[in-house]
């Protein structure tokens, strides 16, 4: 495969995925109300749990605003499709370190769910061509540290929040950039 073959592929995965926006869409909207969760007075540990309930909405809202966007999860004339599902399916790997989070420190399960979603954004700068997703896995990770760092366990919601908010800004990155590509195929 020619390297002039691979970019046009991935700018095909790119225009009919949309660069996975719908799926960080339905991210923002999963997040949100993790960090409404982590308001609760229950313990961290409950909250974590009802943290991975809440997770169970994000394919289904995922699905729906692939409808509502028009975004393609299918694209059976591109070799690279399948990759997209082996990039998300890696992140199951940290899964272990976050269950020993859960316990042994439930207080910053919220943080580390969050390093490793954000971080798991980083091969999909390669996927998508997009560099917007290398961009934010790194402020996210980085950010979530921080914050967690800085602010007293009774705030940690603040760490779900500021995922909402980074996601929302890869939205709007995505928007442009999505644009931008469908434009120069025109």
């Amino acid at each position: 495969m020619d390297k002039l073959t691979l970019k046009n592929l991935r700018l095909d995965l790119a225009i009919k995925a949309k660069s996975g926006i719908d799926f960080i869409i339905a991210a923002a909207i999963t997040w949100a109300l993790v960090g409404f969760i982590w308001t609760w007075p229950n313990s961290s540990f409950d909250k974590s749990i009802f943290t991975f309930y809440v997770g169970m909405l994000m394919l289904p809202l995922a699905f729906l605003f692939s409808k509502v966007l028009n975004t393609q999860w299918k694209i059976k004339t591109n070799p690279l499709q399948s990759l997209g599902m082996w990039l998300n399916l890696a992140q199951l790997f940290y899964f272990p370190l976050l269950f020993f989070i859960l316990k042994q420190h439930p207080d910053y399960f919220v943080m580390a769910y969050i390093i490793i979603t954000g971080a798991h954004f980083f091969p999909y700068a390669w996927f998508y061509d997009e560099i917007g997703y290398a961009i934010f896995a790194g402020i996210i990770s980085v950010g979530a540290l921080l914050i967690t760092l800085n602010v007293a366990v009774e705030n940690i919601f603040y760490v779900p929040l500021y995922m909402v908010f980074c996601l929302v800004m890869l939205i709007i990155w995505l928007s442009i950039s999505n644009r931008r590509k469908r434009n120069s195929v025109l």
